[in-house]
């Protein structure tokens, strides 16, 4: 005759469950009423084991902003016998937040029907701190990729998906749209005779001389390679982009930047080229930008320091 197998000890079973960082708990299905929650609620939340009475005070120490989904999640799939897990901001006692992760494991009776939830509450504010490190800095060095390492302001890159923007937004609107590329006259004599610290300085000053310019919310200036910056436009016409241009021209001019080896002034100057447009649908933004180029070329055969629209 063999020996009857050894009950499970209730006791060690508990102790085991409250020895552990997880918080184990478990609702009767019938009455929504907490079973029982294990007492490391009360070092995590603040809130007395006492105080789990119901589904209700569950629902309601989640933050606001989460509780609709989660609850209505935790009840559908409980309601269809299917395990789950949530992950929410739950209240403390003293008014903070502790990101929370929910597993819950529904148990059914002999016929088939929820009789029970049992779960754990596992404390993951720490998981949620790094994934919000990591992605503020994918944001950073997506962002860091759009701009300009030198002179901080928007790259070319950034400058075709702009482009592209707003030149479907033009098209759609038949509205204008213009363009401003600018070079710096002479620079390469610049470089030579400063040095190429004194060049990089030189256009981080132009840079930031070119950003007081384009001061409407929807403007935009990039740096278009080299010496070269452009400008996009929206809305802008003819008229209106050349005032633009005449006042990139001053505003370089006011600058006074030396260049003892310009063969037309002592301090800086440059060359624009300018174009408008209302895109239709055969036209090319790409076709635009050799236009302007063109222009811009135009005016460095001009003599440079002016502007060819």
């Amino acid at each position: 005759m063999t020996d009857a197998p050894a009950q499970p000890d209730v006791a060690v079973y508990k102790t085991l469950l409250e020895s552990t960082k997880a918080i184990p708990w478990k609702i009767d299905w019938k009455t929504m009423t907490f079973a029982y929650i294990g007492p490391q609620i009360e070092e995590l939340l603040g809130w007395e084991p006492a105080s789990w009475v119901s589904a209700n005070d569950w629902a309601m120490r989640i933050h606001e902003e989460e509780r609709e989904q989660v609850v209505n999640f935790c009840v559908a799939q409980s309601k269809s016998g299917i395990d789950h897990e949530a992950d929410y901001r739950a209240l403390t006692k003293d008014g903070r937040y502790v990101w929370i992760r929910d597993v819950v494991h529904v148990v059914r009776n002999e016929q088939g029907e929820v009789e029970a939830l049992v779960g754990f509450m596992f404390d993951i504010s720490e998981r949620k701190r790094n994934e919000q490190q990591l992605l503020d800095l994918q944001k950073e060095l997506e962002a860091l990729s759009y701009r300009d390492s030198l002179t901080g302001i928007s790259n070319r890159r950034m400058f075709d998906l702009i482009l592209e923007r707003e030149w479907a937004d033009a098209q759609r609107n038949q509205t204008p749209l213009s363009l401003i590329l600018l070079d710096i006259d002479y620079f390469k004599q610049f470089n030579d005779h400063y040095g190429h610290i004194h060049g990089d300085e030189c256009l981080k000053e132009v840079a930031q001389t070119l950003s007081d310019v384009a001061t409407r919310p929807r403007d935009f200036l990039a740096r278009f390679g080299g010496e070269e910056f452009i400008l996009v436009l929206p809305e802008t016409n003819a008229e209106a982009a050349r005032k633009i241009a005449d006042r990139c021209r001053d505003f370089i001019a006011l600058a006074r930047i030396p260049h003892a080896k310009s063969f037309i002034s002592d301090t800086l100057t440059a060359s624009l080229g300018v174009g408008t447009i209302v895109p239709g649908h055969g036209d090319d933004p790409m076709t635009f930008i050799k236009v302007v180029d063109r222009r811009l070329y135009q005016a460095k055969q001009n003599g440079r320091n002016c502007i060819v629209i």
